[in-house]
């Protein structure tokens, strides 16, 4: 059987955001990629050797399908309907199926698979399908969290939000734009690196964030 997907296994947090970390310092050295901010993440694909098409995909029995990775292809394609969702959903997803290339395909395994088969002779492997309706445990889990560190880095971040107050969401949604995220996906962010918490407020207004005063690598003021 070809090796081209590996199991799933558990990853801790700081193992999924160090591989995030190794391929933006990678880029940094490479001048042609060294990554801005907002992080253009086609750059990301195309500095891992990946394409990226946007069409239309059509549905099968399960339903839609947000986005496939054709591993021996080496191909990115995600469903033109996202854009229509703005610029910071179609980052998240291109970067989402970033996450599943590096943490889920086995592109050592790509490569030799490569090797071995002669050129036009058919190989048949089953693409790799997200959905709209992603269940965020397991593969997806990861995928979505190596895209917000790819994405918002925790370096980046302490910069970003020198002098503003996170309690604000005008400031927020600054932050937001300047990093290229939805604020959805900020907000999950700043929570999960114990910088903000979600506090409803009543059922009819917004949730209001507020900072949990830390020390150490967990405080958004350290520098």
């Amino acid at each position: 059987m070809l090796q081209i997907f590996k199991p799933f296994r558990f990853l801790p947090k700081q193992s999924i955001e160090t591989k995030a970390n190794e391929i933006l310092w990678q880029m940094q050295q490479t001048k042609e990629y060294r990554p801005a901010s907002p992080l253009d993440t086609s750059r990301v694909a195309e500095f891992l050797g990946l394409d990226v098409l946007w069409d239309k995909i059509p549905e099968d029995e399960d339903g839609v399908i947000a986005a496939r990775i054709l591993p021996l292809e080496r191909l990115i394609e995600i469903n033109e309907e996202i854009l229509e969702l703005g610029e910071g959903f179609s980052e998240s997803t291109l970067a989402h199926e970033i996450g599943h290339w590096v943490l889920h395909i086995d592109s050592q395994g790509v490569d030799q698979v490569l090797r071995e088969y002669s050129p036009g002779q058919f190989i048949e492997i089953e693409p790799f399908l997200c959905r709209n309706e992603m269940n965020f445990r397991g593969m997806e889990w990861q995928a979505q969290y190596f895209a917000s560190c790819l994405l918002m880095p925790t370096s980046s971040l302490k910069k970003v939000i020198q002098g503003l107050d996170l309690t604000r969401w005008r400031h927020l949604y600054q932050i937001a734009e300047t990093m290229g995220v939805t604020i959805s996906n900020l907000v999950h962010r700043l929570k999960d690196l114990g910088w903000i918490e979600i506090e409803p407020t009543s059922k009819t207004k917004r949730h209001a964030a507020f900072i949990v005063l830390g020390s150490g690598n967990n405080s958004p003021s350290d520098k």
